[in-house]
């Protein structure tokens, strides 16, 4: 090759990687994490994804009413070299509990520099804080526990971020939702029923831009947090130590860590999508896909040749450091 087309295929080369990286997704998780462990390795799984500059990973919303919650985020947060990473709390709750098998226990025993949830930000305002700094059309928000937070940010208005309402500023800089909830094509899951149905309804009503819903039935096939990733993980880690206190590493199923999956190149080996319809959810929190008409609703299949211990090697191996 002579000089002047190394010249051309080093400057093409650039070009290709400037737009791959400015293709790069933001993302926000909103999790629940508290009371099931398959949130850590989801976050553990960002955070790699971060590093590798697949993601910019933008901030964690706690929705839950453990106290512990968000400064076990800030934990995992910091191992995984982000402390300053911003967490936002659903404030206003009535009343909170730690009722985690792994919060308190890693939020006392590990460096953080969070201190407490009370020092969080509120959940709505990092929210629009988060999008409005974001380009347009480049977020993608991950939920992976009830909808409270995401309903507090679309029934959001204007305010020092942003003067545009929350559905606006969704809108604008949202790309599109992946939400693990619900149960396909019918059934009734916790992050759809419990604690806050109405919020639920709320969302589904109202967002406007594409969502993919990873459903319970997905998670549950595959296994995840065993002896694989008891042997990979240093006995150091929080993760190691969440899954030591959850359950001594006897598995676990995998609903998040479908959603945070779906961002990777590897999901179209593994997962088709549902296109035709739209997810309906009753007043109690259960579900339906329902084909009177078309959306921008999707739900995720496992292709019929998808090896789910592939699958969970995968991730498991997401969230060794």
């Amino acid at each position: 090759m002579n000089y002047c087309l190394k010249v051309l295929f080093v400057y093409v080369s650039l070009l290709l990687s400037s737009s791959a990286m400015s293709q790069r997704y933001s993302v926000i998780l909103d999790t629940d994490i508290d009371s099931d462990v398959d949130d850590v390795e989801a976050l553990a799984m960002l955070h790699t994804l971060a590093d590798q500059q697949k993601i910019d990973l933008k901030g964690v919303i706690v929705t839950s009413d453990d106290p512990y919650a968000a400064t076990c985020t800030a934990v995992i947060n910091q191992y995984y070299g982000r402390p300053n990473l911003p967490v936002g709390f659903l404030k206003n709750q009535p009343a909170l509990k730690n009722h985690s098998k792994y919060t308190r226990q890693l939020s006392e025993e590990y460096p953080h520099a969070l201190g407490s949830h009370d020092k969080a930000p509120d959940a709505t305002s990092l929210y629009r804080q988060l999008l409005s700094q974001s380009p347009d059309g480049s977020v993608v928000i991950i939920t992976v526990g009830h909808l409270t937070s995401l309903q507090n940010l679309l029934q959001s208005v204007g305010d020092k971020y942003s003067p545009l309402s929350g559905k606006e500023l969704v809108q604008k800089k949202v790309a599109k939702w992946l939400c693990m909830g619900g149960t396909y094509p019918e059934g009734k899951e916790a992050n759809f029923y419990r604690p806050d149905p109405g919020s639920t309804v709320y969302c589904l009503q109202e967002w406007k831009k594409p969502v993919v819903f990873a459903g319970w039935e997905v998670g549950d096939r595959i296994k995840t947090g065993g002896t694989y990733l008891k042997g990979q993980l240093t006995p150091s880690s929080p993760v190691y130590r969440a899954y030591e206190l959850y359950n001594g590493f006897q598995g676990r199923a995998s609903w998040d860590q479908v959603a945070v999956f779906l961002l990777m190149d590897e999901s179209n080996k593994y997962f088709d999508t549902v296109k035709q319809g739209y997810c309906h959810v009753n007043a109690d929190g259960s579900n339906q896909w329902r084909t009177d008409r078309d959306s921008l609703h999707e739900y995720v299949v496992l292709k019929p040749d998808a090896d789910v211990n592939e699958i969970a090697r995968l991730m498991d191996q997401m969230a060794i450091r």
